[in-house]
C-alpha cells in the first residue's frame, strides 16, 4: 500500500501580502519537501488556506474603513498570487471563513466541552472606558513582565517569544486611544491546556523526528508548566461561541486556525469528488501528518494544537513539526511598519522565482537563522545557478547539438573515470534523497548542486572539443555521460528549482513534464540516438547596476516609512489653500453596522445643504455627544465609499500622541462659514 502523508503549511494571515521571510520559513521548504514525495510516488496532500479570524483584521478593516470579511476577501486572494507565483504546489489553498469551517471548528470546540476540557469561568480582562469594550489582546499594549521590552502585545511578546496574558503587561495602553485600560471581570471559556502536562512531555520528548529547535522551545514551556488557556474572545468576527452565553464572543483565532488544516483537507475533498476521503488522512494510522511552520507559532503547535487532537481524541497528531527560524534583511530585522521587508508581489515584478527558492534554501539550513542581502544574492544566482548549473547544462547539450546532430552520442568503451562519474551521479542522487528525508534542504541542494560542479570539472578533465577531431568516440563517450548528469539533475532539482527542471526536460525532448515523473527517472539512462530539443542558456547573470537598483529602493522605502509626520504633511502644504474648509454643524449620528469605530454623521455645511461624512469616532464619543457639535469639514474631496457607506465630507481633527480630538469652531460662528 502506497504511504500517505498529509503535508500542511502554516495558513498565512489575511491582513498582509507575503515578504521574503515568509516564504523561507515555511512555504519553499514545505513545497521543497511535497515535490519530492511525489516524486518518490507517495500519497501526498499538500494542504493551505489563508487564516480570516483574529483582531489584527479588525484592526485593519477598522483602519481601512472596510468590513473584516471585504478585507478578508481582498488578502485571501492576493495572498494565493504570491505563494502560486513562487511555485507552491498546494493541492487546495481553503479559507477560514467558509461554512463548513465555522461548522467543524464549532463541533470540535462543543466536543472538548462535553468531554470536560472546557469550562466556563469569570476572567478579568482590560476595558477602555474610552472606546467603551472589552479589549481583545492585539488591542493592549505594554511593556513584557520577563524581559522588559516595550510594544509586547497582550498574547506574545516578539522579543523573547513568551506567551502572555494582556494583564500580565508593564504600563499597558489600549492601542487604539492610547489611555490606560483599566480591569474588569467577564466570562470566557477555557481550555484545560495543564490537564495535558504529562502527556506533551512525553510525546515531545519521545518523537526523535522532531527537530532540535521545536523540542527545546516548547520544552522551556513545560519544564515553567502550563497554564489553562482562554480560547473565548469578546469579538463579532471570527466563529461564534456555540454554548449558551457565548452570545457577542467568537472562539480565539488559534483555537480556529489549526482546525483549518482539517476544514482544508475536507474542503480538497470535496473538490476532487470525494467528499469522505479527507478522513483517511485525519483519522487513518497509517497516515503521517508533517506541519511546516515560522519560528514563532512553534508554541502554538507543538503545545496547543497536539493538546487539543488529544483532548478531540478523533484525528491524528502530527508526525513531525518542521519550523524555519527567522530571515533578516540585509541583517536588519525584517520590519513591515518601517519599510524594511521585501514584499514577495515586488521581487517577482523584477525577477525569476527559481533564483530566490534558490537562494533561501542555499543561505543557510533551515534550522538557522538566515540573512538576504542583495549582493549575495547576485553572487549566487552568478556564481552558482550561472557559472556552474547552467553552465554545465549549457556546454552538455550545446555540445550535443553541435557535433552530434542534437542526438545523445553512441558511447565508446568507458574508462575508468567514465565509469566513476555514473557512479558518481547515483551516489549524488542517493545523498539528494537522504538530506531531504531528513529535512535538510540546505544540504540537499548543495548536493544538487555538486552534481553540476562535478559535471563541469568532468568535461575539463575528458576535453571533448580537443577530442572530438582526433578521437571522436572518446569524445562521443564523454557527451554520452554528460547528457545522463544533465537528464539526472532533471529530476533530483526538481523539487528545488521547478521551473528550471522543466526547461531542462524539455530541452531534451522528453515525454510528459518533469512533475510527473519518478525518482527512480533520475538513474536511467538516455538511449543513444535519443533526439533532443534546442536549448537555450538557463539563467542571465545580474549586473551591479540592477543590485544597486534594488538597494537603492530598500532605502528609500525605509526613508518614506520612517520620515516624520510633520515632513510629509509639509510636503502637501502647496495645496492646502485649495481645500474648502467649512463650519458644519452634526445634525444627526448613526452607527454602521458592522464597524466598532465608524459612525454615519449628517452635516450641515450652511444654506441648507446636508452632508455624509464617515468617520472613525464610535470608540471616542457617544453619538449623543456628537450631536450637535460644530466642526471643521473640508467639502470639496472626492466621494469615497466607506463600508458601503458614501462619504462626502472629511471632519477634521487633531492627535497628539495620546489620543484624537475634534476641531470645534466657535458657537459664534454659522455652519457654511468659511475657514480662512
Amino acid at each position: 500500500m502506497v504511504q500517505k502523508i498529509l503535508v500542511t503549511a502554516a495558513l498565512p494571515y489575511a491582513n498582509d501580502r507575503l515578504h521574503l521571510g515568509h516564504l523561507r520559513s515555511t512555504y519553499i521548504p514545505s513545497d521543497i519537501y511535497v515535490r519530492y514525495l511525489r516524486l518518490r510516488g507517495y500519497d501526498v496532500r499538500y494542504i493551505c488556506a489563508s487564516d480570516e479570524h483574529g483582531t489584527p483584521i479588525v484592526v485593519r478593516a477598522e483602519i481601512e474603513g472596510k468590513t473584516p470579511k471585504e478585507v478578508v476577501d481582498e488578502y485571501h486572494t492576493l495572498i494565493e498570487e504570491d505563494l502560486r507565483s513562487i511555485g507552491c504546489s498546494f493541492d487546495i489553498f481553503s479559507r477560514t471563513t467558509y461554512p463548513f469551517h465555522y461548522k467543524l471548528t464549532q463541533a470540535f470546540f462543543q466536543h472538548l466541552y462535553e468531554k470536560g476540557y472546557i469550562y466556563e469561568m469569570d476572567y478579568e480582562q482590560f476595558y477602555c472606558s474610552k472606546c467603551h469594550r472589552f479589549l481583545p489582546d492585539r488591542y493592549v499594549e505594554g511593556a513584557c513582565p520577563y524581559c522588559g521590552a516595550e510594544g509586547a502585545r497582550g498574547d506574545a511578546c516578539d522579543a523573547c517569544g513568551r506567551y502572555l496574558k494582556p494583564t500580565e503587561l508593564i504600563s499597558p495602553f489600549c492601542t487604539v486611544c492610547r489611555s490606560k485600560p483599566e480591569i474588569r471581570k467577564t466570562r470566557h471559556w477555557f481550555l484545560r491546556l495543564s490537564h495535558f502536562q504529562g502527556f506533551l512531555e512525553k510525546w515531545i520528548s519521545g518523537n526523535e523526528r522532531l527537530p532540535g529547535n521545536i523540542r527545546n522551545y516548547a520544552s522551556k514551556w513545560l519544564d515553567e508548566g502550563l497554564r489553562d488557556w482562554c480560547i473565548t474572545r469578546d469579538l463579532s468576527w471570527g466563529v461564534p461561541v456555540p454554548l449558551k452565553g457565548g452570545e457577542g464572543k467568537v472562539i480565539y483565532v488559534w483555537f480556529d486556525a489549526p482546525i483549518g488544516y482539517i476544514s482544508s483537507t475536507e474542503n480538497w475533498s470535496q473538490e476532487v469528488g470525494k467528499p469522505d476521503l479527507w478522513s483517511e488522512y485525519w483519522t487513518d494510522k497509517s497516515c503521517q501528518i508533517i506541519h511546516f511552520i515560522g519560528k514563532d507559532i512553534i508554541y502554538h503547535h507543538a503545545i496547543f494544537w497536539p493538546a487539543m487532537l488529544k483532548a478531540d481524541g478523533e484525528f491524528n497528531l502530527p508526525a513531525n513539526i518542521v519550523a524555519g527560524e527567522y530571515l533578516t534583511l540585509e541583517g536588519k530585522k525584517l520590519s513591515k511598519s518601517r519599510g524594511w521587508v521585501v514584499r514577495v508581489e515586488d521581487y517577482m515584478k523584477e525577477f525569476d522565482p527559481d533564483s530566490l527558492r534558490y537562494y533561501l534554501t542555499a543561505v543557510a539550513p533551515l534550522d538557522k537563522d538566515a540573512d538576504f542581502s542583495w549582493d549575495e544574492y547576485a553572487r549566487k544566482r552568478n556564481d552558482e545557478l550561472a557559472d556552474i548549473l547552467g553552465n554545465f547544462v549549457h556546454r552538455a547539450l550545446a555540445f550535443t547539438e553541435t557535433h552530434f546532430g542534437n542526438r545523445v552520442p553512441e558511447p565508446g568503451p568507458l574508462e575508468e573515470r567514465d565509469k566513476n562519474a555514473l557512479n558518481h551521479v547515483s551516489e549524488s542522487i542517493n545523498s539528494v534523497a537522504d538530506h531531504i528525508d531528513r529535512f535538510d534542504f540546505h544540504g540537499g541542494l548543495r548536493a544538487t548542486i555538486e552534481m553540476a560542479a562535478y559535471g563541469n570539472r568532468y568535461l575539463n578533465e575528458t576535453e571533448p572539443w580537443k577530442t572530438v577531431k582526433t578521437r571522436p568516440e572518446k569524445a562521443a563517450t564523454a557527451i554520452y555521460v554528460a547528457d545522463q548528469i544533465v537528464k539526472a539533475l532533471a529530476v533530483v532539482i526538481e523539487p528545488f528549482l521547478p521551473y528550471t527542471a522543466e526547461r531542462i526536460w524539455s530541452y531534451l525532448a522528453m515525454k510528459g513534464t518533469i512533475h510527473q515523473q519518478l525518482w527512480s527517472v533520475a538513474g536511467e539512462r538516455l538511449e543513444p540516438g535519443h533526439q533532443l530539443a534546442k536549448s537555450k542558456p538557463l539563467f542571465t547573470k545580474l549586473d551591479k547596476d540592477e543590485v544597486e537598483k534594488q538597494k537603492r529602493k530598500l532605502e528609500e522605502s525605509l526613508r518614506a516609512a520612517t520620515k516624520p509626520k510633520s515632513a510629509r504633511v509639509a510636503v502637501a502644504v502647496e495645496d492646502f489653500s485649495k481645500l474648502d474648509l467649512r463650519v458644519a454643524e452634526i445634525v444627526e449620528v448613526e452607527r454602521i453596522p458592522g464597524s466598532e469605530k465608524l459612525f454615519k454623521l449628517k452635516v450641515d455645511i450652511g444654506g441648507g445643504e446636508a452632508r455624509v461624512a464617515v468617520t472613525a469616532l464610535a470608540h471616542l464619543y457617544r453619538a449623543e455627544e456628537l450631536k450637535g457639535k460644530l466642526v471643521a469639514v473640508v467639502t470639496n474631496l472626492e466621494p469615497t465609499t466607506i463600508f458601503g457607506v458614501t462619504s462626502e465630507v472629511m471632519i477634521l481633527a487633531a492627535e497628539d500622541g495620546q489620543g484624537y480630538a475634534l476641531l470645534q469652531p466657535s458657537r459664534k460662528v454659522k455652519p457654511g462659514s468659511r475657514i480662512e
